[in-house]
């Protein structure tokens, strides 16, 4: 188990110049998100599954868990996502460069052989949740679009990094998750466009950054699911 007393560092703490810059251009709606979401990021960093993969302490085991509780959930962003945005007026967002469901396959085809795991019960009730919002709630729909997308962008490269130092340890291929084919800053400046191009009230907009939140608690539930996995 992680002391959870030891200083390591935190994903925040690899922003590099580029992410400095990017900060600096964010527009209203951004600016908001991340205000809103900053106080459950941290919490999420400081979970024992996050500081363990920050580690190097992650087993394969886990890493797998992860990918297998994640596939289901980005089918569903990546086909429900595009018509959604599009009708909410975000149309700048980049989706076929953003995809990940087909590197999830691929993951998921490259971690076979690792140990089975329980079905996620938290990925179970975040995949409820999308397809109650998607037909309920667009807008609060795309709050999950922010934080998985925005995160993969972000501090995910730096898992992304440990992950495969992890699993080449183990003699295992490398993940694909958090590699994208195109530059993340451009990908990020049309993420960040799409979601200062949508046309919400404000009260659909103050739903948002509501959202923004719960989304980042559907992560907590699961990062603790898996640090139960050890």
């Amino acid at each position: 188990m992680l002391d959870s007393t030891a200083q390591l560092p935190s994903i925040s703490d690899h922003a590099g110049p580029a992410d400095a810059q990017l900060r600096k251009g964010f527009g209203p709606r951004v600016r908001k998100l991340h205000a809103r979401i900053g106080k459950a990021h941290h919490q999420a960093e400081g979970m024992v599954f996050s500081r363990a993969l920050l580690n190097g302490q992650a087993s394969p085991r886990q890493l797998a868990a992860l990918m297998r509780a994640l596939a289901p959930a980005y089918a569903l962003l990546e086909q429900a996502g595009p018509e959604l945005a599009s009708a909410l007026g975000a149309r700048s967002i980049p989706w076929a460069a953003l995809e990940r469901t087909t590197a999830l396959q691929h993951d998921l085809a490259a971690l076979s052989t690792v140990e089975a795991t329980p079905p996620s019960a938290a990925a179970a009730i975040w995949l409820e949740q999308l397809r109650l919002l998607a037909r309920q709630a667009p807008h609060r729909f795309m709050a999950h679009v922010y934080v998985r997308y925005g995160g993969d962008l972000s501090g995910g490269q730096q898992l992304g990094e440990q992950a495969n130092a992890i699993l080449r340890n183990h003699e295992r291929p490398a993940l694909n998750f958090w590699a994208f084919d195109q530059d993340r800053s451009t990908l990020k400046h049309q993420l960040h466009d799409g979601f200062e191009a949508m046309d919400l009230s404000a009260e659909e907009e103050e739903e948002l950054l509501e959202e923004a939140v719960l989304a980042f608690h559907t992560t907590q539930r699961l990062l603790a699911e898996l640090a139960q996995l050890g």
